[in-house]
């Protein structure tokens, strides 16, 4: 599929355990692989939904009177649902991170190979852009959002540098953004610390911890009982959140014990992580850092 070759989908889709006439929803749905599967897996009578809130993913809109695709962001996954009349669902899949399709469209500003306008917004709506980022943010806000998303050691050197180039002249591109921290890129690091860069301003434009944590803290309430939530991701601070979240119901700290020293949690954990195969990983480049974790509904 040339729009997004789906990352670990026999294992995220057999972490769902579907039940035929099961209700389902995939909150990443791209370019429709990990859908697909799951409406393979589903009977005459099962329902599954989709979310998306790139307008791109609407040309992969799947024809079946089983499936329905919304156009909008995951965070709002419990409103929408409920729209459509849905208030317990089966199982919950994601796949979070970004499309190999938004990757590969330059002008989307996704991309370290490709000079575009400084973009990166998932959904056109987005009012908060890598051109806001870049030549709005405060030192301090640029300097968190490079520490906290991009792991850069530099980080206040970097935003010091930005802050005294954007009042010279406006960073209007990915390539003029490259000039101006070019201090900070040895050859032959330069691609890794770019990707860091990107990644960081990346997250921050679409609030993108903001929004798995918005959706987590939703999927008690949404999931049956026995219900699964089967959740991919790329990044340590998703990876953190799902796995805290799955096995505390929180994202920090540990859950409050009662007298008898019980503890409340929305989920148990289904088996330990799983990581793609060594030639998944040889065919996509890009699942080589993908991490699934699965967790039952209590």
């Amino acid at each position: 599929m040339s729009y997004h070759n789906p990352v670990l989908l026999e294992e995220s889709v057999d972490g769902l355990d579907i039940k035929e006439d099961g209700v389902y929803v995939d909150v990443t749905f791209g370019g429709g692989g990990h859908s697909r599967e799951i409406l393979k897996r589903l009977g005459s009578n099962g329902k599954l939904f989709a979310f998306d809130q790139d307008e791109d993913a609407l040309a992969n809109v799947i024809e079946d009177d089983r499936f329905t695709l919304i156009n909008e962001n995951f965070r709002y996954i419990k409103q929408f649902l409920k729209f459509y009349g849905v208030r317990k669902v089966d199982g919950i899949l994601a796949d979070f991170g970004v499309s190999s399709h938004q990757f590969d469209k330059a002008e989307r500003g996704f991309s370290t190979r490709f000079n575009a306008d400084l973009d990166m917004r998932m959904s056109k709506k987005n009012m908060v852009s890598a051109y806001s980022v870049v030549n709005e943010y405060s030192f301090d806000d640029l300097r968190k959002v490079l520490f906290q998303y991009g792991d850069l050691r530099n980080a206040n050197a970097m935003a010091n540098k930005i802050i005294e180039k954007r009042e010279e002249a406006k960073i209007k591109t990915t390539e003029g953004l490259k000039e101006v921290l070019k201090q900070f890129l040895p050859q032959h690091k330069e691609h890794k610390i770019l990707a860091q860069i990107y990644q960081a301003i990346r997250i921050e434009v679409n609030q993108e911890v903001q929004v798995i944590e918005e959706f987590l803290l939703q999927t008690p309430d949404l999931l049956d009982a026995g219900g699964r939530l089967s959740a991919i991701s790329y990044h340590s601070l998703e990876d953190r959140l799902v796995k805290r979240f799955i096995r505390a119901g929180q994202f920090e700290g540990e859950p409050e014990k009662d007298f008898y020293g019980n503890v409340d949690v929305p989920f148990k954990k289904v088996g330990g992580l799983i990581v793609p195969s060594r030639e998944e990983v040889k065919e996509n480049n890009r699942a080589r850092s993908a991490k699934l974790r699965i967790g039952v509904k209590l």
